[in-house]
Formats: C-alpha cells, structure tokens, sequence
C-alpha cells in the first residue's frame, strides 16, 4: 500500500465517526457468533442459527482470491491485523504483513483494518470476518520499556518479556479501544469475532534463538507470585514438592529451562520439583494471556463476538519451552469459543496429520476445534515471488514443508483428506492461503466448496454406533520431565501416525479428563506417555477388567497390556507401536476394524468414512451395521449392506456418508 492510499483511508477513517449514530441505533442488527452444542459437538452458530465452521484467510489477502471463494459459497474469512510493527516470526526476518495500529503511546492507526475490510466487502458483499490480531508490541514500546524485555545472559534484551505486567495491561487498552471503534464501525455488520494472538508466530509460544532465555525481573517477581497462589502461602508444601528445606517464597529462583544442558533420559521426581513448576509457570502463563484477552473482548463487545486462539500443541511440539502446557487450565475459561492449531507438519501424502491437541478434550468443554489447514499444493506459491518486500534474504520459507506435492492429483486428495477429517471428528477450520494462490485452481475450488455444500446437505448428526472405541489419554506436561527437552517426548508422540493408520478411529483425551473416559463406553483405553498413575488412574486400570477393557501403559520405558481376562504382558522398551500391531490388539479386545493392513488413513465418525491411500488398490470397508452408503460429491447411493468394496487409485482420498439402516 502507497503512502498516498494509507493517507486517504486516513482521512476516510476520520469520517467513520460520523456514522457511528448510525451503528449504534442498529446495534440489534449485528451479528451475534457463539459457539453451541449440536450433535454432541461445539458448533458455530450465527444469528441463533447453525453457519458452516470452514473459512478463508491469505496473510496477503486480495481480492481475486476472496472473489473465488464467494463463487464457491464460502463467506467466512480471518484477516491479519497487528498491534506492532514487527514479522510475525522472531527468527526468519520476515517482514510485517501489515502496517501496525498501535502507533503511539496514545495513538491508533486502524488503516490496514479499513483497507481490508474495504478489499473484503467489495468482493464478498455477504462476508464474515474474524480478525486474527497479533498483540505483541510495537517496537517504540519495547525501547520505551527496557526493563520489560528478555534479558539474554550477555545483557542484551530480545523482544518483549511475556512475563510483563505492564506490556499485557496497555496492550490490553489498545485491544479495548481496537473493539470498541470495531463495534461502532461501519465494518461491525461483517465482523464476528477476535482471534487474540501473540509470540512466536502468533501461535502463544515464547520468543527465543538457539535456547530459550529471560532472565528479566518481571519473569521472576511474577514467578514467585504464582508459587504464592500454587502453594496457597505455604511454603512447607513448597519445600516438600522441591525437596529443599532452604527455599522460601521470596528467595525461590526459576529452574533452567533453557535448554543449554541436554541429557536424553527423564527427571527424577525427587529432584525435578523446581524445573517441574517452572515448566507449569511457564506454560500456565500464556494460558493467562489468552484467557485475559479474551475476556477483554467479550466485554468489549458485550458478548457478541466469537473468541479464540492457537493453544494446546502437547500432540505434536514436545518441548515445552514453547509455553504450551496449561491447555486443561485454559479450556476452564468460559471467554473462550475455539482453539485452534495448523495440522500435522510431517506433511507427507499417506499420514494421519493429526491437530496438536486432544480435540475431543476440547470438544469435552464446549470449546469448538478449528484446524488451520495450511495445506501446499502443487501450486503453492512461495513468499518471496508474492510479495518480495515481504520476504527476507536468505531461504526462509522456501524449502521443505513450505513446497507442495508435485501432482495436482496428490493436492485433491490432501484437501479431501482434511475436510474428511474435520466431517469425521465434528470440527471445523479455515483454508489458509498464506501468501495467495495455493488454492486457485477449480479442482481444488471445489473441494473447499464441498465442504459449503455438504454442509446444507448432510445435517450433522452424533452417529452413536461409529462413537469410536478407543481412547488414548496423554500428559500435556509430560515434556516437563523430559530432560532431552523433546526427543523423548517426541518419541512417545510418534505413535499418533500409527494410530491414523489402525483403521480404527480413536477419541483423545488429557489426563484431566479420565472421568469421561470412564464413561465414554471405550474397549481398549491407552495411557500413553503417563510416566506415572495417579491414584485414580491406577484405580481405573485395575477395575478395567470387570468392565471388559483393554488397557495399555506406555510409560517412559515400555508398555505393558492388560487384558480383560486378567493377562498382563510387559514389553521391556516397547515405546513405539506399529499400526498393524495396534490394529491386532485392538482387534483382540474386540474392536471394530473399518479396514485391515494397517497401511491406509482411514476416519470413520458422524456417519462420514474418509480413506485416503497411496498404494491404491481395491479396498474391503466392514461397517459395525447396515447402511446406505452415498457417494457425497454426486449425491447418489453406491450400495447397501454391512460392507463395501472401494477401488483406490494411488495416491488418493475418497468420502463416504453413511445412512444406518439397522444395528446388527
């Protein structure tokens, strides 16, 4: 954008006052999003009404590409804003996407948020936005406030602290202001909600180079005021959980998580009391923020604009100096609707790409899932040909993940592969089109237009008899007593590409919630990564036997399975499992297998089946029931019975909608 142009929406912005009277009288005709249960699932509901979950959003966001998506009846959309001026990855040198708006101490510049709006309407006069803002701060804030910083070991400071105070409190003026004008906007009737972001790639993870460091006084003072709420002043039980009878709550330091010193085993529980509440602390932390700012915008907005945020990646980042370890706590934050993460980065055709969090935890406490699907194509196109200006010197986003297959076949069955998952599962996500263009071709528009279609189509149900029958249930903090910080961890997790591949669907939980996997009528339940058991979860194993449940703990060391009749077989090292042999032992424990071989993704849930393959082939689908099976994309009935044959082509995805016709 010309500085010409930035002057004349300046101006423009100027005149917005005066339509504010306007706004306000019909207030009672803006739209109202909230997130309700329908069918056993969070659900996006607008104006009282249920509204497809699927959206659109280009870091560039032009208008050719926002017309595409309106002809394919899509018109939900995220758009970019940042409080700073700063790239939204701390180490790349990318450059910002936009210009700031908070400008000055007692300054706002809302120029590329009517620029956008103005760009969005004009294409898509039914459009939705949700605003994706980015609330670091500007870096006039960061020099005004040293103290506020990281402090590096050399005495350097690098970005600001997310420990401070006083960074959280005006930003959180600015956030007020941001909705208040929002609201009083001409852009309100289009606007349904705030994405509150901040850190690392907007995605709530700390700032750090090589190792994590902040040795800043408001990392500590702020440290030690938690230890006072965790152990409720007592610092008897502070001691205890230390193991240290010299620590008190005004001389008690953090303990080293930078990362410097690695040894690839687990911490002794006797001497890893201080790191362990150092990880909680730091995770427990951003998990403030985000709760902190959504409530700021509910109030703002007296309720009537959806929240939500990138939390919760124990799935998938198993180094916890990210910040990511305090989902349980934050799904308690009634402000909060969604949360949301990118897919899976091991971005091969022929896995799971499983989201980086325990979804049906999320689902648990109303909270709706939103998958980020960032998906390359064999038209992907990369930043520094988009927006050269943008991009960095160097090969920052050029290689690896960030290049697509090289087929426009293996692109169709990536898309159907994630909008199968999402229709499986219950959730929902927004089609990320980061630098313009990934998407541009009508095979692939269709895809995405699919998911408009199916929506109206096929009304989502609950489907109890393709309720899965597997749980796993996992620790979010289990990278807290990882020493390797991650590799052992990592290690654990690795099992979750197994897992897509068992042709068995699977529920995961947090450890938090084994109530409802008690009562979740599951057939085999595997803590998996549980280094210990609690008191009630060992309970729970040793009466899963009267209850006809397989059970498997994996720890740090092995697994060991425990029959219903009683059997127990330990597996010295057994950490990763095979999908086959998954597959068999849950076939054993009497399971339902939708497919066998343990060499194809395959979601089954809410009368959807999605498989997605690369060796092809003919396929043998087994239902637990009779049904009507419907091709989705012509609308027509393939066949009916309790089974059906499917001839894969490589490297490919097929859907399938389910009518039960009687329970056997």
């Amino acid at each position: 954008m010309t500085d010409d142009t930035k002057m004349v929406y300046r101006i423009a912005w100027l005149f917005i006052g005066l339509l504010c009277a306007q706004c306000v009288g019909s207030r009672e005709q803006l739209p109202r999003a909230e997130v309700k249960d329908r069918e056993g699932v969070p659900t996006l509901f607008v104006n009282g009404t249920p509204y497809p979950p699927y959206a659109y959003m280009s870091y560039l966001g032009e208008s050719q590409f926002y017309e595409e998506m309106e002809e394919a009846g899509l018109h939900l959309y995220n758009i970019p804003a940042y409080l700073g001026d700063r790239g939204i990855n701390s180490v790349s040198g990318i450059k910002p996407f936009r210009s700031p708006i908070w400008v000055g101490h007692d300054e706002l510049d809302y120029t590329s948020i009517i620029a956008d709006f103005e760009e969005l309407i004009a294409a898509d006069p039914q459009a939705l936005a949700i605003i994706r803002i980015h609330l670091d701060a500007p870096e006039w804030w960061e020099s005004s406030h040293p103290e506020h910083a990281s402090l590096q070991p050399d005495g350097s400071t690098f970005r600001t602290s997310l420990y401070s105070a006083l960074w959280r409190d005006d930003a959180s003026k600015v956030l007020v202001q941001l909705v208040q004008w929002l609201e009083q906007s001409p852009y309100a009737k289009h606007l349904v909600g705030i994405h509150v972001a901040g850190g690392f790639t907007e995605e709530w993870m700390y700032h750090f180079k090589d190792e994590f460091y902040d040795e800043s006084s408001v990392r500590l003072e702020r440290f030690r005021e938690w230890l006072r709420t965790r152990y409720m002043d007592n610092v008897a039980r502070l001691r205890q959980s230390w193991n240290r009878d010299d620590v008190t709550f005004d001389s008690a330091q953090l303990g080293d998580i930078s990362g410097k010193t690695k040894a690839r085993q687990w911490r002794h529980p006797d001497t890893a009391g201080q790191v362990f509440d150092t990880f909680v602390f730091h995770g427990e932390n951003m998990a403030d923020h985000i709760a902190h700012f959504c409530r700021i915008v509910k109030e703002a907005s007296n309720g009537r604009l959806l929240t939500g945020a990138f939390y919760g990646y124990h799935y998938f980042v198993g180094d916890l100096r990210r910040g990511h370890g305090a989902l349980a706590k934050l799904l308690r934050c009634p402000d909060l609707d969604y949360l949301s993460s990118p897919n899976d980065y091991h971005r091969v055709i022929g896995e799971d790409w499983a989201p980086f969090a325990a979804i049906k935890s999320v689902q648990l406490h109303g909270k709706l899932w939103l998958a980020e699907n960032d998906t390359r194509t064999s038209i992907t196109t990369l930043l520094r040909d988009r927006a050269p200006h943008v991009q960095p010197e160097g090969n920052a986003y050029t290689d690896g993940v960030w290049l697509g297959p090289d087929s426009m076949e293996e692109s169709e069955a990536l898309l159907w592969k994630n909008l199968g998952r999402m229709l499986a599962y219950g959730y929902g996500g927004w089609w990320f089109d980061m630098w313009g263009g990934w998407f541009s071709d009508p095979k692939l528009i269709d895809i995405l237009a699919a998911g408009q279609r199916f929506f109206e189509r096929y009304p989502d149900e609950a489907f109890p008899a393709m309720a899965p029958r597997v749980a796993v249930v996992v620790d979010e903090k289990l990278g807290a007593m990882d020493a390797s910080f991650g590799a052992l961890t990592g290690g654990l997790l690795h099992n979750r590409y197994a897992l897509g591949k068992t042709g068995v669907p699977y529920d995961l939980y947090l450890r938090e919630d084994l109530d409802a996997v008690k009562d979740g009528g599951y057939q085999v339940v595997w803590y998996l990564g549980l280094l210990s058991l609690t008191e009630e979860e060992r309970s729970f194993l040793d009466e899963a036997a009267s209850r006809d449940i397989w059970m498997i703990w994996t720890d740090g060391y092995e697994s060991t399975v425990y029959q219903s009749d009683d059997g127990v077989d330990h597996m010295d090292a057994k950490i990763q499992w095979s999908a086959s042999e998954l597959g068999d032992l849950f076939g054993k424990a009497g399971v339902h297998r939708y497919l066998e071989g343990g060499k194809d993704v395959l979601y089954a849930g809410r009368g959807w089946i999605c498989l997605h393959s690369v060796a092809g082939g003919d396929k043998l689908i087994n239902l637990p029931f009779s049904a009507t099976i419907i091709d989705p994309i012509a609308d027509a009935v393939i066949t009916d019975g309790d089974s059906f044959k499917v001839a894969m082509d490589a490297n490919s995805t097929r859907l399938f909608k389910l009518v039960q016709k009687d329970l056997k």
